[in-house]
């Protein structure tokens, strides 16, 4: 497989679960060298995707290729290029974790010892402790090494971070660059922590309700939206403010604040003009710029 070929390739993905339907008809292409962001509030359908993704669920409807098989039959040879961690992943606690390491890392004929020793050490994960008196940060970062110790072709974090403290979140978003710098690497994170994640994500998969409502590089996307801050000179603004393609405005007397998608500036400059007023452009952080994207699905 080329890197000018996905890794994942859906279509018309569908899954009902009785009669709730979880994913509506996804179309999905994933290609290598990316870190992408995978957004959405509970329940729009992330986790059950990314459970297709690796053969764990079947399609109601569609298909889902994975390294160029039906994810529901990959074998050894494929699972082996897929790492997995999850913030719910159960891990077995009553050995300790140089024997969890030990026993995980023997499915793996290429696992990484020296990669191993680097992320023990710098993440002061002791070998003799017993898994399950770890608390959850640790077992957060003992979950991420077993997903990364094979050294996967593909990478999916589902809210990988959310018990690290801000060191070791740091260190982890570190950890996930330099992962990535390897020829052919994917890495797929699901994560509410949009401050973290817009500091190495390149592209953004963003969800709502079973289907996909934005599919593009992180640049694109934050190019599309504009944040406006409009000050009037010498008198009231008008009560009501007609702007093109404006998705949010939150206004006072003298000043507003209005988010655009994909604006026409020189109309806007020029309306502004004529209502004798400063105008203020800024771009939105992913955080907010993701509030916004949500807020006009409803």
């Amino acid at each position: 497989m080329s890197d000018f070929e996905p890794i994942v390739k859906i279509r018309g993905l569908t899954k009902h679960f009785k009669k709730h339907t979880a994913l509506a008809g996804v179309d999905l292409d994933i290609y290598p060298g990316r870190i992408i962001g995978l957004l959405g509030p509970n329940g729009c359908g992330k986790s059950t995707l990314i459970r297709h993704i690796i053969g764990l669920y079947l399609p109601s409807q569609g298909t889902c290729m994975t390294f160029g098989k039906n994810a529901a039959d990959l074998g050894q040879k494929e699972l082996c290029r897929i790492g997995y961690a999850h913030q719910e992943g159960q891990l077995l606690d009553w050995m300790n974790v140089e024997q969890l390491i030990r026993y995980v890392s023997a499915f793996y004929p290429k696992w990484n010892k020296d990669l191993e020793l680097r992320y023990t050490q710098d993440f002061e994960i002791r070998m003799k402790d017993r898994v399950g008196s770890l608390s959850p940060g640790q077992r957060q970062k003992l979950a991420i090494l077993l997903a990364i110790g094979h050294e996967p072709d593909l990478l999916i974090l589902d809210e990988p971070a959310s018990a690290l403290d801000p060191i070791a979140r740091a260190q982890f978003l570190e950890l996930l660059l330099n992962i990535i710098q390897q020829e052919g690497k994917i890495i797929l994170i699901a994560s509410h922590i949009l401050t973290d994640v817009e500091k190495i994500i390149d592209h953004v998969i963003m969800m709502n309700g079973g289907r996909i409502i934005k599919n593009q590089g992180l640049d694109n996307l934050l190019e599309s939206y504009l944040h406006v801050r409009l000050t009037s000179i010498g008198k009231e603004l008008p009560q009501e403010l007609s702007f093109e393609k404006a998705l949010f405005c939150q206004k006072d007397n003298y000043q507003a604040l209005i988010v655009f998608e994909t604006p026409d500036l020189d109309s806007f400059k020029a309306q502004a003009e004529r209502l004798n007023c400063r105008v203020d452009i800024h771009a939105l952080p992913l955080e907010d710029l993701y509030r916004v994207i949500m807020r006009s699905q409803h």
